[in-house]
C-alpha cells in the first residue's frame, strides 16, 4: 500500500445511489463506521447527495476555443490548473486516499450512469492515465478498490450460468477503468436479490440478511489486505501491437487468445 505502511489507511468511499435511505446508502455508513472502528481515515464522496454532473461537456472548460477534444481539454486544463471545481475535489481526495471503496447497484447490467460519469471526468487524462501511463505503469498503482455491490437479481440469476449474466463479469469493465490508471482491484463484495418488491416473510428474510450484511462489514474492512485481488494480464504479457501473447495466461474470458 502507497506510503501506508507508517500509518492506517486512508479510505475514500465513492457512493452512487440516489436514495439516501436505500440499503446501499446504509453499507456504504456501515464501511465509514468500519473504517473509523479501526482507526482508519474515511472521507465520503457522496454523488448525488453533491449534486455531481456526471456528463462530461464543453461547458465545464469556459473559456475554452475550438473543437471539444474530451482528453486533449482535460489535459490542458490539468496542466494549466483550472479543471472544474467538482473534479479538482475528487482528484485531491483520490490522492489522499490509499483505498478506493466504491458502493452501487447494478442497473441494466451495469453500475449507474452517474458512476460511469464519475469516471469519465474524473479519472483526468493527464492527470489519471496518459499514454505511456496506464496499466502497471498508471498514476495510481499502489492504491487498491473494492467493489460492494447490490443487484436486483438472485444469487442463482446473477451467477456464471445465471440467467441475468455473470454479475462478476458486468463489472470487469469498471475494474478494468481503475486498471487502466493503475489500481489493483479486490474481489467484490456482491449482495444479490435486494429490491423494494418483497412483501410479507420474503421482506423479513430480506431485511434480516441485510442487517448481517451491516454487521459484518467491519470484518469486511479488517480484512481488507488478505481479500484476495482480480488477476489482470501484465503489461509484458502484451505484444508490440497490444495483444496477448503466445503462451501468456488468458486470466479473464474478455482477454483471450483466438
Amino acid at each position: 500500500m502507497s506510503g501506508a505502511s507508517h500509518r492506517p489507511p486512508r479510505t475514500l468511499i465513492v457512493l452512487a445511489h440516489p436514495e439516501p435511505r436505500a440499503f446501499t446508502a446504509a453499507w456504504a455508513g456501515a464501511t465509514a463506521a468500519a473504517c473509523r472502528a479501526l482507526g482508519q481515515g474515511v472521507t465520503v464522496s457522496d454523488l448525488y447527495a453533491a449534486g455531481f454532473d456526471p456528463a462530461e461537456r464543453a461547458a465545464h472548460y469556459p473559456g475554452r476555443a475550438g473543437r471539444f477534444d474530451v482528453m486533449a481539454e482535460q489535459d490542458r486544463a490539468a496542466a494549466e490548473g483550472r479543471l472544474p471545481g467538482d473534479v479538482a475535489a475528487e482528484l485531491a481526495r483520490i490522492a489522499a486516499a490509499d483505498r478506493v471503496i466504491f458502493h452501487f447497484p447494478l442497473w441494466w447490467f451495469a453500475p449507474p450512469a452517474m458512476l460511469k460519469g464519475w469516471c469519465e471526468r474524473v479519472l483526468v487524462h493527464g492527470v489519471a492515465h496518459a499514454s505511456r501511463r496506464r496499466f502497471d505503469t498508471g498514476p495510481y498503482r499502489g492504491k487498491t478498490a473494492l467493489f460492494c455491490v447490490t443487484t436486483g437479481a438472485s444469487a442463482a440469476e446473477s451467477g456464471p450460468d445465471g440467467r441475468e449474466g455473470d454479475s462478476r463479469l458486468l463489472l470487469w469493465p469498471l475494474a478494468q477503468t481503475l486498471r487502466y490508471c493503475g489500481f489493483a482491484v479486490k474481489r467484490p463484495v456482491l449482495v444479490h436479490g435486494v429490491h423494494g418488491f418483497h412483501r410479507g416473510a420474503a421482506r423479513a428474510a430480506l431485511e434480516a440478511r441485510l442487517e448481517r450484511v451491516l454487521r459484518d462489514q467491519q470484518a469486511v474492512i479488517a480484512g481488507f489486505e488478505a481479500r484476495p485481488a482480480l488477476r489482470f494480464n501484465a503489461d509484458a504479457e502484451f505484444d508490440a501491437d497490444g495483444r496477448l501473447r503466445r503462451g501468456a495466461e488468458s486470466v479473464t474470458p474478455f482477454i483471450r487468445h483466438r
